[in-house]
């Protein structure tokens, strides 16, 4: 049985939290509140900074104080370097020492205790722990000097892993907090019923009483949800969070609640419209990186330093759209290969298929047809190609990974059907 069961020491890492903090995606902001809530199992963010290369440096040194327990004083020397280095400045906490050792703290404390919590939701997802634990506890760590009396009422409550409580209350809960969750038997789930601990005590549904601002989630929880997605419901804010990676004629159609088929469709029909509409990020910057370093373009010119390809944003501008409409034939047979079926232009839902294309392509190519176009400009230009429900899908991207232009354009999309 695996020994999740067993509250890991705070400062010594463990396999789950690691893995969960080195996927996050960097996503530059303004405010602590741009990216809200279940938005942080997908993004990593420090309020202010924006630039790409001092979120890259952020997260690794933060990345390093989690898989090696380094502690505070290591990531403060290293934050000072990473600020120094980067040409940092306007940040909140800069005014004084103090002020930046109140910044670094929150900046580690809450990477550290978001980190550890979404590690500890996944150990304790493992069945073969919840078969023999299959209740959850909450713990209230007794030596935080000034505790939460909300905090401190809720040690020992014990609920079903399904419980809507944890969806709101698995800590942290709050700046600062250590609040913890164990897995427990199904005899201690019946002791802690005896001792009105059980499902009866629990806050009402929806409750958020006692949490701080921000925390209202369970970190780990969401680390399938699609950036995309979060961007729509407004999880993280744009502009303010992203249009600094992005060139300005991106537009407040990523505020949009209508579906991307809806804005799809609009800028298809609309011939005067010039619009560009985000898709999504990209997630594979390793197997783009193997694709187009040996393109011409794939230095940076001043430098020649290889470009920073995280997290770039996939988009795609209305003139495309319509080329994309006018350019490929319907569905049928190859009239020179009964084996093929002609180009397929994609259908405005299929536009939501681009994140799945990009980031688990079955193949990234350039080939001399992208090698021709790349003359003409001053990127590289990649295909990504993906089986999907029947049909071979392929995506033709502008790959922009410059510093005001961070992104993925689409140049042209289509799909065959496979026979």
């Amino acid at each position: 049985m695996p020994q999740y069961q067993q509250i890991p020491p705070w400062n010594q890492p463990f396999a789950e939290q690691v893995a969960f903090f080195k996927k996050k995606l960097n996503l530059p902001s303004e405010r602590w509140d741009d990216i809200l809530r279940q938005a942080h199992d997908r993004a990593f963010m420090v309020a202010g900074a924006q630039g790409a290369d001092l979120l890259t440096d952020l997260h690794n040194a933060l990345n390093q104080a989690i898989e090696q327990g380094t502690g505070i004083e290591a990531f403060r020397k290293d934050f000072k370097q990473i600020v120094a280095k980067q040409g940092w400045t306007g940040w909140t906490g800069e005014e004084s020492e103090a002020r930046t050792a109140w910044r670094t703290k929150v900046i580690y404390q809450t990477n550290m205790a978001t980190s550890y919590a979404a590690g500890r939701w996944k150990q304790l997802q493992d069945p073969e722990l919840l078969k023999v634990m299959p209740y959850w506890q909450y713990v209230h760590l007794d030596s935080v000097l000034h505790p939460r009396l909300l905090h401190q009422s809720w040690n020992g409550l014990t609920l079903p892993p399904d419980h809507g409580f944890w969806l709101t209350h698995f800590g942290p809960n709050g700046w600062g907090c250590k609040c913890t969750v164990k897995a427990v038997t199904k005899a201690k789930f019946m002791q802690a019923v005896a001792n009105g601990r059980g499902p009866a005590n629990a806050p009402p549904a929806g409750s958020t009483e006692g949490i701080d601002d921000g925390f209202q989630y369970a970190p780990g929880a969401n680390v399938d949800m699609p950036l995309a997605q979060a961007v729509q419901d407004k999880l993280i804010t744009y502009p303010k969070a992203i249009s600094r990676a992005l060139s300005k004629s991106v537009n407040s159609r990523v505020l949009a609640s209508e579906s991307i088929p809806k804005a799809i469709t609009e800028l298809r029909d609309n011939l005067s419209a010039n619009e560009t509409l985000f898709l999504g990020f990209s997630e594979n910057p390793d197997r783009i990186k193997e694709v187009i370093k040996d393109s011409d373009h794939f230095l940076v010119k001043n430098n020649k330093t290889e470009p920073n390809l995280d997290n770039l944003m996939l988009v795609v501008n209305s003139d495309t759209i319509r080329h994309i409409e006018n350019s490929h034939g319907q569905d049928g047979k190859n009239a020179n290969d009964k084996t093929k079926s002609m180009q397929i232009p994609p259908r405005p839902e299929d536009y939501t298929k681009l994140p799945l294309i990009v980031n688990e392509a079955d193949a990234i190519i350039r080939d001399l047809q992208e090698i021709r176009k790349e003359r003409s400009t001053v990127t590289p230009v990649v295909k990504f190609q993906k089986e999907i429900d029947g049909a071979m899908y392929s995506a033709v991207m502008e790959v922009l990974p410059g510093k005001k232009n961070r992104s993925m354009n689409l140049i042209t999309m289509f799909s065959r059907t496979v026979w």
